[in-house]
């Protein structure tokens, strides 16, 4: 169950809200392999654990679009609207991959609701969310998401 859930007509009015924090999540080197698979990118210091152990990073690292892939399954444990027909992610603003994430590393993501707009048959949201390394300062990733709901 999400940490938050609304009924349409409160969503309006929830812009600044802090939607709090998910749970940890271990990134697997299996999970990179399968993401690499199903895009193609199959660049060394993903897919191949012996070579990456002696490049820039130390170990193999998951690419930043797996890791902003995750703000999916995190978004479910954080939020939901209810009373809507259509929930749609709309797409991102602002990207950046601040800090790699290594095979093994746990992240979580924290998020605020931005901005709320009104859109034709319903609302728009921009949501800046955290992808966070457990243990490190910097996150893995920063990023600005925009998802539609429509009554």
């Amino acid at each position: 169950m999400p940490n938050l859930v609304v009924d349409f007509a409160k969503l309006l009015t929830l812009a600044g809200t802090n939607l709090g924090v998910t749970e940890y999540r271990e990134i697997t080197q299996e999970q990179i392999n399968k993401f690499a698979d199903a895009t193609g990118d199959d660049q060394w210091i993903h897919v191949d654990p012996e070579r990456a152990k002696d490049g820039p990073f130390g170990a193999p690292i998951a690419h930043g679009f797996l890791t902003l892939s995750l703000i999916i399954p995190f978004w479910g444990e954080l939020f939901d609207v209810e009373g809507v027909t259509t929930k749609v992610n709309y797409g991102l603003d602002k990207v950046r991959f601040t800090s790699p994430v290594k095979v093994g590393a746990r992240i979580r993501m924290q998020a605020t609701i931005a901005e709320v707009t009104e859109v034709k048959g319903g609302a728009q949201i921009k949501v800046s969310n955290t992808i966070e390394i457990e243990g490190q300062e910097r996150p893995a990733v920063v990023a600005e998401f925009l998802a539609r709901f429509y009554k």
